[in-house]
C-alpha cells in the first residue's frame, strides 16, 4: 500500500487566485512601493494610462485603479502575503524607496521569517523569501482577512459547498485552498472592523456555472459582467443564509482571455549597476 497522501495533491474548483484589486489615489506612490521597493513588474502589455496600473508578481497580479475624486484608498481588512526571491535585496530596494515615502503610512519591521510592511496607503503586506511556500519563488501565496467572531465555520462551509474548494475551520480560523499552492485565510477577531470599501479578488474556476446557479437562486450575483465573468460580494452560511462577510469575488471561467496568460516578470536584482545581458527576466516557479 502506498504511504503517500494522495489527497494532498487534489486541486479544488478554484484553479487560480489571480489578483487583488485595491484603489489608490496616486499611482506613482503605489509604483514606488510595489515596483521599485518590492521589485515587482508593471505589466507591459495591459496599460490604462493613469486610470489603472497592473503589477505582476509571478503568476499573480495587483490591480491599482485610481480612486474617484474625494475617495480614499481601499484598505484590505487583514494582510496580503507575497514571495520575493530573497530578503536582502528587498531590504536594499525598500531602503531606497523609503526616502520618498516619509510622509506616507509606509513602515517596515523585520520579523523572524518575513518582513512586516505597510504600503504608503495603509495596506499590510508580509514579504517572505522564496522557499517559504511550496513551488513559489515569486507570487501571492495567501490573502488573510480579519472576520467577526463565530463566522469561520460558516465561511469554510461556503467555500466548500458553493465554490468547491478544500476548506477547513479550526480555532476561529478558516483556511481555503485554491490552485495547488494558494490560500484564503479568514481569522476571527473581536476587534472592531472597518466598513467594507469595495476591494476585490479575482478567481478562475473550472465549474463556472455551478456556483453561479447557487448564487443566482439566492440573488447573490452582484454583477453579470460578460459571458466568461460574473461577480458576487456576500459570503453567506449555506445552511442558514446568514451574511458572514463582504468581499467582492470576480469569478472567471477557464476560457476567459486572461487565464494563465504569460506575465512578464523582471529580475528585481537587475538594475543599472548590476545589469548583465540575458539576466533581465525572472522566471518564477
Amino acid at each position: 500500500m502506498s504511504s503517500w497522501d494522495r489527497g494532498a495533491e487534489d486541486v479544488g474548483n478554484v484553479q487560480l487566485l489571480e489578483h487583488v484589486n485595491l484603489t489608490v489615489p496616486d499611482q506613482s506612490l503605489a509604483a514606488l512601493f510595489y515596483v521599485t521597493g518590492l521589485g515587482f513588474t508593471r505589466d507591459p502589455y495591459i496599460d490604462f494610462g493613469t486610470l489603472n496600473m497592473w503589477v505582476n508578481l509571478g503568476d499573480q497580479q495587483f490591480h491599482f485603479p485610481t480612486t474617484l475624486p474625494g475617495k480614499a484608498a481601499q484598505i484590505l481588512r487583514g494582510h496580503i502575503a507575497v514571495v520575493v526571491p530573497e530578503i536582502e535585496g528587498l531590504l536594499k530596494r525598500l531602503a531606497f524607496a523609503a526616502k520618498h515615502l516619509t510622509d506616507t503610512r509606509y513602515s517596515c519591521v523585520q520579523r523572524d521569517d518575513y518582513l512586516e510592511l505597510t504600503c504608503p496607503y495603509g495596506n499590510r503586506i508580509r514579504a517572505y523569501a522564496a522557499g517559504a511556500f511550496p513551488q513559489m519563488d515569486m507570487g501571492l501565496p495567501y490573502v488573510q482577512f480579519d472576520v467577526p467572531c463565530a463566522t469561520s465555520d460558516g465561511i469554510a462551509r461556503f467555500y466548500q459547498q458553493v465554490l468547491g474548494c478544500p476548506a477547513t475551520a479550526s480555532g476561529g480560523v478558516a483556511v481555503v485552498s485554491m490552485g495547488h499552492n494558494q490560500q484564503l485565510r479568514f481569522v476571527e477577531t473581536d476587534a472592531p472592523l472597518s466598513d467594507y470599501d469595495g476591494h476585490h479578488i479575482a478567481l478562475y474556476v473550472a465549474d463556472f456555472s455551478g456556483p453561479h446557479s447557487w448564487l443566482n437562486e439566492r440573488e447573490l450575483i452582484s454583477e453579470e459582467s460578460e459571458q466568461c465573468q460574473y461577480r458576487f460580494q456576500n459570503i453567506v452560511d449555506p445552511e442558514s443564509g446568514q451574511l458572514l462577510y463582504e468581499l467582492e469575488h470576480e469569478v472567471r471561467s477557464l476560457s476567459h482571455a486572461m487565464y494563465r496568460r504569460p506575465l512578464v516578470n523582471r529580475n528585481p536584482a537587475s538594475n543599472f549597476f548590476t545589469y548583465r545581458r540575458g539576466n533581465e527576466q525572472f522566471s518564477p516557479n
